[in-house]
């Protein structure tokens, strides 16, 4: 047999790979630091207690784990700001052990039949919720109000039983969630008054419809005031960058574990997952 010698070749990678690499590498970092960051902010949170006080876990107390897992299935509903959320969400559910099914909606997700603009968008988050409550059967509905609920508070409140019932009627419970403060431009100034009563009329029907609707005032988290530290919106004062939403998947998973009875997964857990590089956060110009 013949000996053959192979001769090897380097492949020198041309500038267009190496600057396709370069911003593989950024991001990559990004995302690392993020999650960095997001655990070392996690990890101070604490809760609001019945007084009002803040609380702070014990440095030397072990981190919670998932000592009571949950097989829930839920299903997210709202617009931008829940579509931000939805990453360290899912990421924080699923390492509970629930099913996560993000039905956010860009410049849209509201369920509210109120003026024009509003029961337009409604007409397709309808549509797209029918669809899922059959297909994918939640346990749990969770809807956040939207920046476009505008309607009358009678057109709220009538929005969120018709919301309400298509949950029972799926065999799903439905909590609601107010949104986030968030900063009110030009586009939202006309709308100040269906902003403010839209989470007392979701208040509202939970109060009414508490065997199996459920409401969450997010203000314990964010507080009311979008311009405040406390709010972490990102640089266009609406959305959240990924610790902000981090911070909003932890209170809601605990809320969540509150209401039916386990245990969420200690941030550790999830809150270095590859979500932190989510396409959503670098349009915000988050790093």
């Amino acid at each position: 047999m013949r000996n053959q010698t192979k001769t090897r070749t380097r492949t020198t990678p041309t500038p267009t790979d190496s600057r396709a690499r370069h911003r593989r590498s950024v991001r990559s970092a990004a995302a690392l630091l993020a999650a960095v960051g997001i655990l070392g902010a996690l990890a101070g949170c604490g809760d609001d207690g019945a007084d009002g006080t803040r609380t702070t876990a014990s440095k030397s107390a072990p981190a919670r784990d998932t000592a009571a897992r949950t097989d829930k299935k839920v299903l997210w509903v709202g617009d931008s700001i829940a579509g931000v959320e939805a990453p360290p969400l899912g990421a924080a559910l699923k390492a509970s052990g629930a099913s996560f099914k993000n039905d956010s909606s860009d410049g849209g997700g509201t369920v509210v039949e109120g003026d024009r603009m509003s029961t337009t968008l409604a007409r397709t988050t309808w549509k797209q919720l029918r669809a899922d409550l059959a297909s994918f059967r939640p346990d749990v509905l969770a809807y956040q109000i939207t920046t476009y609920d505008w309607g009358t508070p009678a057109q709220q409140r009538a929005s969120y039983e018709k919301l309400a019932g298509a949950a029972k009627d799926a065999g799903a419970d439905l909590v609601l969630v107010s949104a986030p403060p968030y900063k009110i431009d030009d586009f939202y100034a006309g709308h100040t008054d269906a902003i403010k009563s839209a989470p007392e009329a979701a208040r509202a029907v939970a109060k009414a419809e508490a065997d199996h609707v459920h409401f969450l005032d997010a203000s314990k988290l964010w507080g009311t005031d979008a311009t405040a530290d406390r709010a972490q919106r990102a640089s266009d004062g609406i959305h959240s960058c990924q610790q902000g939403s981090a911070g909003f998947a932890k209170w809601f998973t605990e809320r969540l574990g509150e209401l039916y009875d386990f245990t969420p997964a200690a941030p550790k857990r999830w809150a270095e997952g590859g979500w932190t590089g989510d396409r959503r956060y670098a349009k915000l110009g988050c790093g």
